[in-house]
């Protein structure tokens, strides 16, 4: 295992087996850490998304809304809430642009060359958060496809259901795409350069005969984990292993989720051998993630989600 804690800095931090989970904002831990010491980044942020604190989550859960907005950290602004972000305005759609334009800086800083970064979105807003994360200096690969069927979309004309029985807004959504980017390749260097001197540059094969594909059949996220992880955006582990694994080439090197949640990231990294670091702002995630990464690394997946798991093919 690497010497992680060193990369806590003088943040509250707590170290597991593979992997240690800071409380810190990311975009002061990130533009604090040396340059070029991570290998890859795994997360879902954010982005133009309800606030994650607990008191909206429980007004979403009794049906009461909850606030929508962007981080303010990223340039030190108090914002005011924001609506769903399927009725964000141009305003809006603007601020979260440069919230992703500057991580995307950041990102660049902080990763070794030929670093990946896998980054979840929604089919919605998926445009605007890869464009602006190449133009803080990322390369766009393609995109992950996690086919998996959700409540979002579908719905028809507001207060004109009756009028308009056969009508729906946007589509119900069976697909959650992730955006594949990375950090550039030094000019002259080939990929095979790239993973001789920094381990990057590359994506890990599932096996020496099967290639990691951009499309993985997923569940929803299982109850037992959702039971242990109570946070709104929850990945299921049999999904989050496989992209953890696929994005360190050589098994080697520092996996970072700079908007690590309740930790479930950090967990499918433990849970596959790899070393990882977790950051993660608001207090009451961090504290939970605590005792969820060792329980979610624990898990092991059932017969379901073994079948869906690519992780099966290995040496097959």
């Amino acid at each position: 295992m690497l010497d992680l804690e060193k990369l806590a800095l003088d943040y509250h931090h707590k170290q597991f087996a593979r992997s240690v989970i800071i409380h810190a904002d990311c975009f002061e831990w990130m533009g604090r850490i040396p340059k070029s010491s991570i290998h890859a980044i795994v997360t879902d942020p954010p982005y133009g998304v309800k606030e994650y604190n607990f008191d909206q989550i429980e007004k979403r859960a009794n049906g009461n809304g909850g606030i929508w907005r962007i981080p303010p950290s990223f340039d030190g602004s108090n914002r005011a809430p924001l609506p769903r972000f399927t009725a964000l305005n141009q305003k809006e759609r603007d601020t979260l642009r440069r919230f992703f334009v500057e991580w995307g800086k950041l990102a660049v800083r902080v990763l070794a060359p030929g670093g990946h970064v896998f980054v979840a979105s929604n089919a919605f807003l998926s445009q605007l958060v890869l464009s602006a994360l190449v133009d803080g200096g990322l390369e766009f690969r393609g995109e992950l496809i996690r086919l998996v069927r959700t409540f979002r979309g579908g719905d028809r004309p507001k207060n004109a259901e009756e009028e308009f029985p056969e009508v729906c807004s946007m589509p119900r959504s069976c697909y959650e795409p992730w955006g594949i980017l990375r950090k550039p390749i030094p000019a002259g260097m080939k990929v095979s350069d790239c993973l001789r001197a920094y381990g990057t540059g590359a994506l890990r094969r599932v096996g020496v005969d099967r290639p990691f594909n951009d499309v993985i059949v997923s569940v929803r996220t299982p109850r037992r984990e959702r039971e242990i992880a109570q946070h709104p955006s929850l990945k299921p582990q049999s999904f989050l292993r496989q992209v953890v694994r696929a994005a360190l080439p050589l098994g080697k090197g520092v996996i970072l989720d700079p908007f690590m949640g309740s930790g479930s990231t950090i967990a499918a990294a433990e849970a596959v051998g790899l070393d990882s670091l977790g950051v993660e702002r608001h207090s009451d995630y961090y504290e939970m993630s605590k005792q969820v990464v060792p329980q979610l690394a624990g898990l092991v997946l059932d017969v379901e989600e073994r079948q869906l798991s690519m992780l099966d093919l290995i040496g097959s």
